[in-house]
Parts: structure tokens; C-alpha cells; sequence
């Protein structure tokens, strides 16, 4: 295995740089033609760098350098102006860091690594000759998306606001929910190329030791060029990896990542994505919306109780339909045989074969709405739904009946308020009707026997993945298949290990 060499200047000036975390040894040149040739061959052919030289009155020459579009313009004029007009006073770096510089924020820093990835952070980096210690200020800008209602968690009671992609609006979002010093934000850079920071965010005093420190060396294990999405860290953290059940629940909105922190979660930020990761997520949460809290609890208990009968329509409905139909029409009432065998009297394909094609269509549908412009899209779908639906059935392609069974099956399966959960439900729903299509009802069993074993065998971050159905604990069922009051709600849940269980202080004796 060929060995990593640290950065370097090499004698003909090259220098041998490979990634920012090979320049934690390069030190700061001391004059400003060294520092000018090194950063003019690491950004060579990149127009957004912008060096500026500038005298600083009664004191040595200087260079600013940061990147355009990334520094808010007016705040690095006001910083060359001070630094232009000391009045007469005499210079000093640390003059110039501690009083002369308007900047919120400046710090002196020693090595290029922490210089690099300032500066393609967003930050101002300032060189002066003879100085062996660059100037960052923090003159963050440019332009970015304002926060804005959730597209993908919409509710009708509740908060508006959603994460975008800036990672420290996201934070502050964070921040304004839980006022609180126990709320910690730990920083991590991923990505050699892309250097990406990351935020891992827990309540200290609540969370399980074991729970962050896990999630902290799955984090630190993360070795790849580049992170552009928080979906490479779930797929790097999941406990099983192989499996089509989500481990790892996103989220665009502040309200649901403060309210996992309180029971004791750990949620991942990532600079550059509105979707924030919680950890542990278990099966009973794809039952769960955060409208669910703000609702009262008996409608929400309701509600849960539907999204739990839609999930088991999205999944076995077209393969309980080629069962009976197939193998056990015995089954069905008389006059409804009747009817799909009129129905289907004219189809050249099985049951199964018409299931198929209607599924598949149905999510090349699905697939297209998503993809097409807003405009166009939700036209596209119920142009696709209404008229290639009925053509198909006039045509004798398929039955009335699987239209209608199809048509239920998408429609519960928007019902999941998760939307990662309700992609693993549409992919279970082909195996179990090949099954269907095999064994008929016995194909129906065997399928959700497997399913089911598998749930009981997943884990999310060590916690079993049914908890608190499997292993049964009845103490936590107030927030499973019902949702207690919150006056009843008085303990966080107990699989979770938090530190600190008692969510509602105990009332007073009388």
C-alpha cells in the first residue's frame, strides 16, 4: 500500500498537496509573496478566489482572500477600510484581531489546514508580511435559501418552519426550540474532498452515554471524498445495511428533531441538506406524524389506527386479491364472484400478470409526478390515474377490479407519514404477490412471516427495532398504536436507556 504524503513545499516551488488534512503541518509563511505563490498554485484556475493586496497604513503590507459569492461584499469593504485607515496608530496583529478588525468574529490561526478550510467554508482569511499568523474573519454571506414551510411534512396544526440548507440556520432553528444549555451541538468534518460539517446534536443529562458514544465512533468511522447529502451518513450508521426497513428517520422540520432530543434521541445535521437524521427509529415512528402532539389525543389515536390499517393494505392488498381470485374463490360472496368474473371474463393475462402491470404503472406514475415540473406534474398523474386507467380496462388489458384494488393501494400507502417507511412497503408489496401468485394464501403467511421475524430481528443503534411491543413493556405503550394524554405521559420511554427518565416533575403532596 503506497504511503500518504504530508503537503509540502518541494524545491521547485511545486507543492505536493493531495487533501485538506494533509496541510495540519504547513505552517503559515511569514511574508506575503510565499503565501500569495501558494495560494494562487493550490486555486489555480479558480476565478471565484479573490486575492486583494492593500497596504495597512503606517504598517507592512497585507492580503485578503476569500471566495466570491460566499462573503457578504459590504462587511469585507468596512474590514479594508478599517484596516486602510488605522488613525495614526501603530500596527500589531493582534491590534488588528482584537480592536481595529468590525468583525463578530476573528480568530488567529497558525497552519493552512484550519486556513483552507475556513476559507472554503465562507470565511475571510487576512495575511500581513512578516507575520507567521493569519487573520480569519467571519464574513460569512451570499445568497441562500430562506426558511420555509416543509414541502415532504406538511401539517394543518402546527409549526411552519423547516430546515433549509444552510447548517447553521438550521441550528439556531434547533436552538430557538430548546432554550436550554443542556442542548449540545458536537462538530464533525467529513469528506476529504468536500469537507463537510457536520453536527451531532444530543441533550446531556438525557441521552444514554451508550447511545452518543456509538454514534460518535459510527461518525468518526466515516472515511469517503465527499459528503453532499445526509443520506451518506445514514447509509454509513445503520445497523443493517442490507435491509429494506429504514433505521435512521429524516426530517425537515426543527419541531420533530427537538422533540426525539427529548426523549432521548441523537440527530444528525449536515451542512448542506434540509433533512436532519434521527437516531434510534423504530417501527411504531412510521406510525407517528408531529401533528399527532398538537392534536388531541384521542383523534391522534385514531389516526394512528388508520395509518396502521393502511399499511397493511399497501402492502398485502393486490396479493390478497390474486390469492382469493386465484386459488380460494370460495371466498368471495356470490354475487361479487360474479361480478370479477364478468369483469375479468374478456382478460388474456392471470390475475397476477394484471397486478403487475398495474403496480408497475402505477409507480412509473408516481416516479413522473415527482420528477416533472410542479406545473405539470400533478396533471401528469391524474391524466395517467383517470384516462389510462379506464383505456386500460376498455381495452381488456385489465380488470375493473384490480383498478379499484391498485387505486386503494396507493392511496394507503400515502397514508405512511414517513416517506422512507412507505418505500419499503412498496418494494415488500412484489415479492409477497409472486408469493401470492405461488402458494395463494400460504404464500400470504410466509411472506409476512418473514417480514415479520426480520422486524424482530433489526436493530436501530442496539435497540430492538419492535421496541416497546417486542420486548413487551407496558409502560411505554401510552405513545405506540394510542397516544395517552400528555398529562399521562409523565416518563420518556424506557428502551431508550435516557439518563434521565421522568419528562414531568412529580406533583407535590398535599
Amino acid at each position: 500500500m503506497p504511503t500518504k504524503t504530508k503537503a509540502k513545499s518541494l524545491p521547485d516551488g511545486q507543492l505536493d498537496h493531495h487533501a485538506i488534512n494533509e496541510f495540519k503541518d504547513v505552517p503559515i509563511r511569514a511574508t506575503i509573496e510565499e503565501n500569495k505563490k501558494i495560494m494562487e498554485e493550490l486555486f489555480k484556475d479558480s476565478s471565484d478566489i479573490v486575492l486583494r493586496e492593500f497596504d495597512i497604513e503606517n504598517g507592512p503590507k497585507a492580503m485578503l482572500c476569500y471566495v466570491d459569492g460566499m462573503v457578504t461584499t459590504s462587511a469585507v469593504d468596512d474590514a479594508l477600510k478599517a484596516l486602510m485607515i488605522l488613525e495614526g496608530n501603530a500596527f500589531s496583529i493582534d491590534r488588528i484581531t482584537e480592536q481595529t478588525l468590525p468583525v463578530t468574529q476573528a480568530s488567529k490561526i497558525q497552519f493552512y489546514k484550519e486556513l483552507l478550510t475556513n476559507l472554503l467554508s465562507g470565511d475571510s482569511v487576512l495575511f500581513v508580511d512578516e507575520q507567521d499568523t493569519a487573520v480569519c474573519l467571519g464574513l460569512r454571506g451570499g445568497i441562500r435559501r430562506s426558511v420555509s414551510e416543509p414541502e415532504t411534512e406538511t401539517v394543518v396544526r402546527g409549526p411552519r418552519e423547516g430546515f433549509n440548507e444552510h447548517l447553521r440556520t438550521n441550528t439556531s432553528l434547533l436552538r430557538s426550540k430548546i432554550k436550554s444549555p443542556r442542548l449540545k451541538l458536537k462538530s464533525f468534518v467529513i469528506g476529504t474532498e468536500t469537507n463537510t460539517n457536520v453536527v451531532l446534536a444530543y441533550m446531556a443529562g438525557i441521552v444514554n452515554p451508550k447511545l452518543l458514544e456509538e454514534a460518535e465512533k459510527r461518525i468518526s468511522r466515516i472515511h469517503i471524498d465527499g459528503v453532499l447529502e445526509s443520506g451518506y451518513i445514514e447509509e454509513f450508521i445503520q445497523d443493517q445495511g442490507y435491509s429494506p426497513f429504514p433505521q435512521v428517520q429524516t426530517t425537515e422540520r426543527p419541531d420533530t428533531v427537538a422533540a426525539g432530543l427529548l426523549e432521548g434521541r441523537i440527530a444528525i445535521m449536515v451542512d448542506g441538506t434540509p433533512f436532519a437524521l434521527l437516531a434510534p427509529f423504530g417501527f411504531w415512528q412510521w406510525l407517528q406524524a408531529s401533528e399527532d402532539y398538537y392534536e388531541r389525543f384521542m383523534a391522534t389515536t385514531l389516526l394512528r389506527w388508520l395509518r396502521l390499517g393502511s399499511l397493511f393494505v399497501a402492502l398485502l392488498a393486490p396479493a390478497i386479491y390474486i390469492a382469493v381470485s386465484t386459488f380460494h374463490p370460495e371466498m368471495i360472496p356470490t354475487n361479487l364472484l360474479l361480478s370479477i368474473a364478468a369483469s375479468r371474463e374478456a382478460i388474456p393475462f392471470p390475475a397476477v400478470v394484471e397486478a403487475l402491470i398495474m403496480e408497475l404503472s402505477f409507480e412509473a406514475l408516481r416516479e413522473a409526478g415527482v420528477r416533472l415540473p410542479k406545473i405539470v406534474g400533478q396533471a401528469v398523474s391524474i391524466l395517467g390515474a383517470l384516462v389510462v386507467g379506464q383505456a386500460a380496462v376498455q381495452a381488456g388489458i385489465v380488470s375493473a377490479a384490480m383498478v379499484i384494488v391498485v387505486s386503494m393501494t396507493g392511496i394507503a400507502s400515502f397514508t405512511l407519514p414517513r416517506y422512507n417507511a412507505a418505500i419499503a412497503i412498496r418494494m415488500l408489496r412484489f415479492p409477497i404477490m409472486i408469493l401470492a401468485s405461488i402458494f395463494g394464501l400460504l404464500g400470504i403467511i410466509i411472506g409476512v412471516m418473514v417480514v415479520v421475524g426480520h422486524l424482530a430481528k433489526l436493530t436501530t443503534f442496539g435497540i430492538p427495532y419492535l421496541a416497546p411491543v417486542t420486548p413487551v413493556d407496558m409502560s411505554d405503550m401510552k405513545d405506540v398504536m394510542v397516544r395517552a394524554p400528555w398529562w399521562k405521559m409523565k416518563k420518556r420511554p424506557k428502551y431508550m436507556g435516557t439518563s434521565n427518565v421522568r419528562r414531568q416533575r412529580p406533583e407535590p403532596e398535599q
